[in-house]
């Protein structure tokens, strides 16, 4: 039985703390993409390594994915969201050590901190709404993704010029503690559901990647969230580096135009969310946005040094809204088709298999423009996934 839900009061607190969560979150993820081309400079690496750099790090979010469930179960979902965020700035701190081994490690710290993070927000949020504003509200709370990639291109950059590449990692890792303390009055609210006695590794991790696999809605929403997270992150991962290394534009310009893409994501997310809430529905709403993503990728494709900047901004900005808006919609089908109960479980199972896209996505990219020797050649590329993401949840729809 779905629980009632909460009053309006309690519904905006808390979409308000997990988008922040979800932001910092994101810019934590982010924050070495932003600077990739001062890194690599400073460090005498290719730019292209930062693909793998957000492979391992989702490497770390689907370890953690996979156990979140319990550890709602026994912390709640607020106290989990804080471990998120302690975490995240670990791996930020790791980062800055310019180490490559060091480097790794952080970042599967880091991932480990976004695994843990969506199967908490979705536990609480789902105690707080109802089916007419599900996709919105969840929608809103997954806008945090790309404004905290706004924030990451329209920040990061400048402080790397100006201070250097570690302190602007420096600067996300304070704000992620400052934020985990601030959660604190929270928690007791929103933990009251918590058992904690119950087992932080219970049974079979894997278990919920079975009942993920004998749904055939389950199995579609899964398999079309691998898919579309490999064209998300390969999209902001390497949009800076494409703009720097291909168009021939500053790091600064670069990053304006990372933000840019970023906040379309934020308009794209909450646009969606209310058409499917409203006319579309989740499923129907999550297939337009594959087939306007692979057409956005493959304008992409065509872009050069000759592009002015008004015209790239025309074909990233879309391609921002299609390929980040579908993340809020996917997550509300995952509650809606759970247990309330199963929520956390049901979710972090399923994100196995879209954090598994993030750790094919940006490598496959990065491992593809060693042939193509062009970013946008290789951005082309990307809207074979979304097109078979697109299908294959079109066919199990209903």
């Amino acid at each position: 039985m779905t629980p009632a839900p909460l009053s309006h009061f309690a519904l905006i607190l808390l979409v308000v703390e997990s988008t922040t969560v979800q932001t910092l979150l994101s810019l934590a993820l982010l924050a070495l993409p932003a600077i990739a081309p001062k890194l690599a400079a400073e460090l005498g690496l290719p730019s292209a390594l930062v693909g793998f750099q957000i492979s391992v790090a989702y490497g770390g979010a689907m370890c953690t994915a996979l156990i979140a469930g319990s550890l709602v179960r026994r912390w709640g979902g607020m106290r989990t969201s804080q471990v998120a965020l302690l975490s995240a700035a670990m791996g930020c701190l790791g980062l800055t050590s310019g180490w490559l081994p060091l480097m790794a490690v952080a970042s599967v710290v880091l991932g480990f901190g976004c695994g843990m993070l969506n199967p908490a927000a979705s536990h609480m949020l789902m105690r707080a709404t109802s089916p007419a504003n599900r996709n919105l509200v969840f929608s809103i709370k997954q806008s945090g993704v790309p404004v905290g990639g706004a924030l990451a291109g329209a920040t990061l950059p400048p402080l790397a010029l100006a201070f250097g590449w570690e302190w602007a990692l420096v600067t996300v890792a304070v704000s992620a503690m400052a934020l985990a303390v601030a959660l604190q009055p929270s928690r007791a609210g929103w933990d009251d559901d918590r058992d904690p006695n119950a087992r932080l590794l219970r049974g079979n991790p894997f278990s919920g990647l079975s009942l993920i696999w004998r749904s055939l809605r389950l199995r579609a929403l899964s398999l079309t969230g691998f898919a579309y997270a490999a064209v998300q992150l390969s999209l902001s991962t390497f949009t800076v580096t494409m703009l720097v290394s291909d168009l021939g534009w500053t790091l600064v310009q670069a990053g304006v135009l990372l933000s840019a893409v970023q906040m379309a994501g934020v308009v794209g997310r909450v646009v969606a969310g209310g058409l499917a809430d409203r006319w579309f529905g989740g499923a129907g709403t999550l297939v337009w946005l594959g087939v306007f993503a692979g057409i956005a990728a493959l304008l992409t494709g065509v872009m050069g040094p000759s592009w002015p900047a008004l015209a790239a901004f025309a074909v990233m900005l879309p391609f921002g809204a299609a390929a980040l808006g579908w993340n809020g919609i996917y997550l509300a089908e995952l509650a809606h088709a759970a247990e309330p109960t199963q929520i956390p479980r049901i979710t972090g199972a399923s994100l196995f298999f879209t954090y598994g896209g993030v750790l094919v996505g940006p490598s496959a990219f990065a491992a593809l423009h060693g042939l193509t020797g062009s970013y946008t050649a290789t951005y082309a590329l990307t809207a074979l996934p979304a097109f078979i993401g697109a299908a294959l949840l079109a066919r199990r729809r209903g």
